[in-house]
């Protein structure tokens, strides 16, 4: 991607900035346009770059750029919607399995020297299990192939699905949310974050949900409250698989204090969803 655009005559500036950083390297390098994956670009960012033309996210969400400023900037701003969708997929279903055989304390155990194949040896299984999946997005839609060939049946819904899309899916359309919830073994979040996804996944949210069920948000962190998931895992023995969080490490490595983190009934990875170096490829040449 690089040498196609260096090759047709352009520039390229790569650096490895975020925040206060990224602020000065625009303000230095004066570009035209901007291309980040989950660089937050706020409104100071914006304004100290009177030469940007263009913001390009290079993934699917762009709640990481402040629009508003960039609108009122006559900046464009663009997505590269479903290019790393697989990758989220796989992640997701990795963390189903990971929580139902218990693959991380697996490992740790091992790694300490203790053997305890009895403690192991009790995992449900998660074929002919339902899964609940909230939206009908490119995630979501692989999520759900990958669910269907792992011989699971699959509720879902969405504002907008139609009982000819969720069949087309092989799918059962469920009525609200609250349904979802109340039909899975295993409920998986794929909406966008926006005023009207967040804290979706509430105290009533929770208390819908079946005892014991498996919970896994690869999406955004403003989409649960975490108050009332640390409820359900105390309360209902909800196990979660958790790719994103609320307040998140802004740098790419460093100390991390997540309130959720130690939880025995939760399983963290430090949001890689997209990052494979197949959707890290496809989604750089799209953008």
């Amino acid at each position: 991607g690089v040498a196609a655009l260096e090759a047709a005559g352009h520039h390229i500036i790569s650096k490895a900035v975020s925040g206060d950083t990224l602020r000065e390297a625009v303000a230095a390098e004066a570009p035209g346009v901007l291309v980040v994956r989950s660089t937050k670009v706020t409104a100071a960012i914006i304004d100290a770059c009177p030469t940007l033309e263009m913001i390009v996210r290079a993934g699917a969400g762009f709640d990481t750029i402040d629009v508003a400023k960039a609108s009122e900037k006559g900046i464009y701003v663009c997505n590269c919607p479903g290019k790393n969708a697989a990758a989220v997929a796989e992640l997701a279903m990795g963390l189903m399995l990971a929580l139902d055989r218990l693959i991380a304390d697996n490992v740790v155990d091992a790694r300490q020297g203790r053997w305890n194949k009895a403690k192991y040896s009790k995992a449900r299984g998660i074929a002919g299990k339902t899964l609940g999946i909230i939206g009908q997005g490119n995630i979501a839609k692989e999520v759900i192939a990958r669910a269907k060939g792992m011989d699971m049946k699959v509720v879902m819904w969405s504002r907008s699905l139609t009982p000819e899309g969720a069949a087309a899916l092989g799918a059962t359309p469920m009525a609200s949310v609250l349904d979802v919830c109340a039909n899975a073994d295993i409920v998986s979040l794929h909406v966008a974050a926006n005023k009207d996804t967040k804290g979706l996944a509430n105290r009533a949210f929770f208390e819908a949900m079946r005892p014991g069920a498996l919970f896994i948000n690869t999406t955004r962190g403003s989409v649960v409250d975490e108050e009332a998931l640390k409820w359900a895992l105390d309360h209902k023995g909800i196990r979660a698989g958790l790719d994103v969080f609320e307040h998140e490490p802004a740098a790419k490595e460093g100390e991390c204090a997540i309130p959720l983190a130690s939880h025995p009934n939760v399983y963290i990875t430090h949001h890689i969803g997209a990052s494979t170096d197949q959707a890290q490829d496809v989604t750089a040449l799209e953008a």
